[in-house]
Parts: C-alpha cells; structure tokens; sequence
C-alpha cells in the first residue's frame, strides 16, 4: 500500500526542489538563524515529532537534526537499526507504515538510495534523505548557504571538486544543474564522476579536469572530502597511494580566486585530503558550514511540515 497522499514532498536528493524552492529555503534560513542568534523563540513544530533512523555512523547529522527540531519546538527520536525491527529484517516498506503513523517527519542516514526511496514510497509523512551512498542533500543545502552568508549569491560561480567523486560530490553536480553555477571534478584515475550514479540530467555544468591545479584555477569555491568514504575502509591504504597528489594545500588556494572558500563537510584528515595550514586557515569556513546544518534543516524541517512561511512565522497560501 503506497503513501495515501500523492502530492506528499519527500527530499530524497537535491534535484528534487526547484530553483524557487531553494531561494525561499536560503532566505528562511537567513530568518531562522537570526533569531536562533538573537535568543528569539521559534516554535512552529510543537507538538510534531521528528523519527531519526540511523544504519551509518553519524555526528553532525545527528546532532543538527535533533537539535534543531528541539528548537523548532519539537521532539526528535534517535533509531537504530542495531536495536530496532529493521535491524532484524523487518521490511522497509512496514517500517514506513508504522513510523509514519507515529510521526510528522522521517529522517533516514543509510547506505544505499533504494532503501531511502523505498522508504518514501509507502510513507504517510515528508522523508528526509540524512545520507546516502549516492547523495548528501542536506551537507549541499548547508554549504551554498555558507558560500551566500559569506559572498552572496551563488549563481554564474565556478566550484572545484578535488578528490573522490562520492556522494557529496554527486549533489554538488545535481545543484550546480538546479542553481546554475559550475563544478570542476578532479579525480584519480579510475575513481570519475559517473554520470548516471551522480543522477545528472545535463552535463552543461561540469567538467572533469586529470590536473587539480587546473580546476582550482580561480575557482570561488574549492571543497573536498575524505579520500576513503564510509564503506571503503578496506581500500584505505590503496586509495592513499591513488590521491596523493589531490590534496588541497596552500598552493592549491593560491591559484584559486582571491576570495575563494574552502569547504569541507567533515570530519576532516589533517595532511590527507586537506593540509592543516588550508583547513586551519582564513579562507576556511568549515565551522559556518557546518553549524549551518542546523540551520538549513530547520527550514527544511518547518517547510516540508507546514509550507511556505512569512517572517511573521504565518503560513503562505501558495
């Protein structure tokens, strides 16, 4: 039995909202964070509930999403599935029947995308993709908020990519499609952007580059990611030999623009895929970035619940 309303908006990967959908969730979170910022009280979830299933290891998903649904006046439930039914084969589709009875919102942080949207499929309430092997829809959200808060829109900029072409990796390509801006990939050979994987539906955006000083080259933003994701430890020695030359170093920023950023969703190895003096440095904005995971997700939480708001914190007929 599938979800009783069709018109139900899940986040599962990026491309799943517009452009508009975007520009009004960057101008809430704006809001949002301000008033966090300025001790004022915003409970528009009281009352609602926020079901948080983990099968990954988590810190900042986990903390972002709980936190913020405290905030929003909400109550939020950690799942594992170590110590839940589904960590004993229950299926994934009677998982979403009985939690979507139970709750206002799911969050799942998995392995592979099917179960995500497997989940989704036969849930009565939104569902939130906290991660996935293909995609990290929220770390995107987060860090193209930090690149406006920092340097205004994001639109017409270059991004260069330089490591594993891996989830994260994949969402900055389906947003550069939706946002219209650039992102440069270096990679190893052998370790590539696959188009299909990525979930690409134009290519007018990307570029591969086999030289990462070329990618970097006057780039507004220069991010990465660790070069072993979670799920390839067993390659870990092997993948150290492969990207030696793709960490991102102080020569590296410095063919980069001028005001450049660099990101980094984290947790970060220190002279692996970033060098300390980059990471540890004035163009990093790694800590924004990362406490702007609460602040996305809380407007995105908010949204998916209740609609489009006002300032006021009424609700938009749209």
């Amino acid at each position: 039995m599938k979800a009783v309303n069709p018109d139900l908006k899940h986040f599962l990967q990026f491309k799943d909202f517009t452009r508009e959908e975007f520009e009004y969730l960057f101008e809430r979170t704006r809001w949002i964070k301000s008033q966090f910022k300025a001790y004022q009280q915003h409970w528009p979830l009281v009352d609602r509930t926020l079901v948080m299933i983990f099968e990954k290891a988590s810190t900042r998903t986990r903390l972002s999403f709980e936190a913020g649904m405290h905030q929003l006046g909400g109550a939020a439930i950690y799942l594992n599935t170590r110590d839940s039914q589904l960590g004993r084969g229950e299926p994934v589709e009677d998982a979403a029947q009985v939690i979507s009875r139970m709750s206002d919102l799911i969050m799942i942080r998995t392995f592979e995308q099917e179960t995500v949207e497997r989940l989704a499929a036969h849930s009565r309430v939104p569902v939130i993709n906290g991660l996935t092997n293909e995609y990290h829809p929220c770390q995107i959200m987060a860090d193209i908020y930090t690149y406006i808060e920092h340097r205004g829109p994001i639109e017409g900029r270059t991004v260069a990519w330089i490591g594993d072409s891996n989830n994260v990796c994949n969402t900055w390509l389906q947003a550069a499609e939706v946002l219209n801006f650039n992102v440069r990939v270096s990679t190893p050979p052998g370790y590539g952007v696959e188009v299909e994987r990525a979930g690409l539906y134009g290519t007018d955006h990307f570029e591969q580059f086999d030289d990462p000083m070329a990618a970097a080259a006057n780039a507004d933003i220069v991010t990465t990611d660790v070069w072993t994701s979670m799920g390839f430890e067993a390659e870990n020695e092997e993948r150290k030999r492969d990207f030696a030359d793709w960490q991102v170093d102080a020569e590296m920023m410095r063919v980069a623009h001028p005001q450049a950023l660099f990101l980094h969703c984290l947790p970060a190895h220190r002279g692996e895929e970033v060098s300390a003096e980059v990471i540890d440095g004035p163009q990093s904005v790694v800590w924004d970035e990362a406490e702007n995971r609460l602040h996305v997700q809380k407007a995105l939480m908010e949204y998916l619940v209740l609609g489009r708001m006002n300032s006021w914190s009424g609700v938009i007929d749209e």
